[in-house]
């Protein structure tokens, strides 16, 4: 069988359609994550022995089960305790906490990377906790965990391929689908392929300019 570009150009529309659904499931998903995470961050560090334990509780949960099995629980699960979502809300809830687990690891090492003095210091001028926290800490321990939080989301792009289980056409669905039509696996996985690894290049550079920018000298 020949290798066919009529194929990718006649079907090219439609996997890029596609994957906008990719990244608004891993875009989206990364934005609860962070905000998820640095709550549980927080709670993880925390003076108080149940919020920590809670926190250690969540990220083992998270990190232990497979985000498929996440994924079919919320789809499957949610509606039989009131709370309705269509599927894609699902899929960016299921991602975007399992990855908040993850998160708040990235975020505790980079917390402890920051000196201790200045969380000191900070006590000594009477700055609030909150105040500590989101306007020293949180954009320190970004900045510090930012390269493994670009790998996070990267890995998020690659994960969302599982949202296609409750129907969702994001890339790896919709090439599926084409496949089945028309009989070009060839063509069609390859095209996908080539969009995922544009996508992750493109977030890895926009990463690794953001790093530069942040560092510093």
């Amino acid at each position: 069988m020949d290798f066919s570009f009529d194929v990718i150009a006649h079907n090219l529309p439609y996997l890029l359609a596609a994957a906008r659904w990719t990244l608004v499931i891993s875009v989206s998903g990364m934005a609860i994550a962070i905000v998820l995470g640095v709550l549980i961050c927080a709670a993880r560090l925390s003076h108080s022995l149940v919020l920590s334990r809670l926190a250690a509780l969540y990220i083992s949960f998270f990190r232990g089960v497979p985000l498929l099995v996440q994924l079919l629980m919320f789809f499957y699960m949610l509606p039989h305790i009131g709370i309705d979502l269509p599927a894609i809300g699902a899929a960016i809830a299921a991602t975007g906490m399992c990855s908040a687990a993850y998160t708040a690891e990235i975020l505790r090492g980079a917390l402890q990377a920051i000196p201790r003095g200045q969380s000191e210091a900070a006590e000594a001028l009477g700055i609030p906790p909150l105040a500590l926290w989101r306007r020293i800490l949180v954009p320190q321990a970004i900045r510090i965990g930012l390269p493994s939080l670009v790998n996070e989301l990267i890995l998020l792009v690659k994960v969302s391929s599982l949202a296609s289980v409750v129907g969702i056409a994001e890339l790896t669905r919709v090439a599926q689908n084409i496949t089945g039509e028309t009989y070009r696996p060839l063509e069609i996985y390859v095209t996908a392929a080539a969009i995922y690894f544009v996508i992750n290049f493109t977030l890895s550079r926009l990463g690794r300019l953001a790093e530069r920018r942040l560092q510093i000298g």
